[in-house]
């Protein structure tokens, strides 16, 4: 173990830095969220529409374990990063000790209360009479899985912090290229169907939770014993708020999934598409927005240790540079995300399974509305984890709230009160709207602090020189 071994996070290239430690996130966030996707592609094209509405329906779960995930690892991440800006050894040993058993905890807790809870959960996430079978035998098995996937997303951010961006994600690629490999088989060759697509996805998942136990005997700035694994109420009152808003980020697809299934069921059936075309619809645009978000965010928080870093050194101009650094390719990906939204829904949808004329038309409506204002879900999304990373987390709650909660949920239940089943698609868009002007306003009282800072410092500095002389 050594205290120094991420001082380079202060020293290098912003640009340099952000590309190192970005892109591994933005890979292992993408194959996290592709094990469902996966499952889904497969399952459309060897079950049907009705079985991908059932993996729609049984997402919520696997959505739910990773926001608890992403909290403790997440927060355990952010808190490592500054206490190596300040060489607090004895807190980034304390901090992440107490995650891998908390991790631990959660994810056998999660599995035991959705098992007990099966029949409230498929009911409440939209379950029809027609895909109510399959989501039973999927949920039956992907449940197994869940104490492993909880474990191994939250190691991951853990890893990424302690500066092994490339290990966290070679360990979700592996699990990821198994689901690949194992659906098709199970699926097509052994006609498992569901049950054969979640055992995949659970193999996969196990495989990613032991490298990350493997990792942990290896770390660099921080080494794991039974005091450090001790319970520390101190401890984790400061990293667990750190995580809020990585949590909030994923449990809001959660809401918003249970209240736009319900929504759509409702208002589909008396429209001329019928409930399960728009619940499956719904739930393939969805997943393709969680993997935009996936890139967004892996862009903030593969920088969270950097940012933390230099935050925790006070080398605060560093810190500036990498908060506009990061917008300017948040817009970047919102751009293109939204051109190919735009132009080519038809295009994404087919990749899910081709079905008839009225599927193709609500696809088309569903991408080119909901996902309109992409550009500024990325951005949003993006300053919520920078706040986070700079130990801020009731500003990056409060914008993840905003957005996700007391605007996109009663949107979703008012809007097709006038407008339909397609109201709730204009949800998403006027959420992140309305968002963007407390994003501004954030950022800009955060970029003031910065500047008195810097201030600040130069004042110190000139002071000195004056001793000096």
């Amino acid at each position: 173990m050594n205290q120094h071994a991420n001082s380079y996070l202060g020293e290098e290239k912003i640009g340099k830095l952000i590309l190192k430690f970005s892109i591994p996130c933005i890979m292992s966030l993408l194959v996290s969220a592709l094990y469902n996707i996966v499952d889904q592609i497969f399952i459309g094209r060897g079950v049907g529409y009705l079985g991908n509405g059932a993996t729609n329906v049984v997402f919520p779960i696997t959505i739910i374990s990773l926001a608890i995930a992403l909290m403790l690892g997440d927060g355990a991440a952010a808190f490592l990063s500054l206490c190596q800006g300040k060489k607090d050894t004895e807190s980034a040993n304390k901090s992440v000790g107490n995650a891998v058993m908390l991790l631990a905890f959660f994810g056998i807790l999660m599995a035991v209360i959705f098992g007990v809870f099966k029949a409230q959960i498929l009911a409440a996430f939209g379950a029809t009479e027609n895909n109510y079978a399959y989501a039973n035998e999927y949920f039956n098995f992907i449940v197994l899985g869940i104490p492993f996937y909880v474990f191994g997303n939250g190691i991951n951010s853990i890893i990424r912090a302690d500066g092994s961006p490339k290990f966290a994600m070679i360990t979700t690629l592996v699990g990821c290229v198994i689901n690949v490999i194992l659906d098709p088989i199970a699926i097509f060759v052994l006609h498992m169907g569901m049950t054969g697509a979640a055992i995949a996805t659970i193999i996969g998942q196990i495989v990613t939770a032991i490298c990350g136990i493997v990792y942990l005997t290896r770390a660099k700035s921080f080494k794991l014993s039974i005091k450090s694994m001790a319970p520390s109420l101190e401890i984790i009152s400061k990293f667990l708020p750190l995580g809020i808003s990585s949590f909030l980020t994923q449990i809001s697809i959660v809401v918003i999934m249970g209240v736009m299934n319900n929504v759509l069921v409702i208002y589909g059936a008396q429209s001329k598409y019928g409930a399960d075309i728009p619940l499956t619809v719904v739930g393939i645009v969805m997943k393709v927005f969680q993997i935009v978000v996936s890139v967004c965010i892996g862009i903030a928080a593969g920088s969270q240790p950097i940012i933390g870093y230099n935050f925790g050194a006070a080398k605060y101009d560093r810190v500036k540079e990498l908060f506009w650094t990061i917008v300017r390719a948040e817009v970047i990906v919102g751009v293109i995300s939204l051109l190919l939204f735009e132009f080519f829904p038809l295009q994404i949808t087919a990749i899910f399974g081709s079905e008839d004329g009225l599927y193709n038309e609500f696809a088309v409506k569903a991408f080119r509305i909901f996902l309109s204002m992409i550009i500024l879900t990325c951005v949003q999304k993006s300053i919520s984890v920078f706040l986070q990373a700079l130990g801020k987390p009731v500003m990056a709650m409060t914008l993840s709230l905003l957005r996700d909660f007391i605007l996109s949920v009663p949107l979703a239940i008012i809007l097709p009160m006038t407008l339909g089943v397609e109201g709730a698609l204009f949800s998403g868009p006027i959420a992140d709207i309305v968002t963007m002007i407390a994003v501004v306003i954030m950022s800009a009282v955060m970029l003031k602090e910065l500047n008195q800072k810097i201030a600040g410092d130069m004042e110190q500095g000139a002071a000195l020189l004056k001793e000096t002389a």
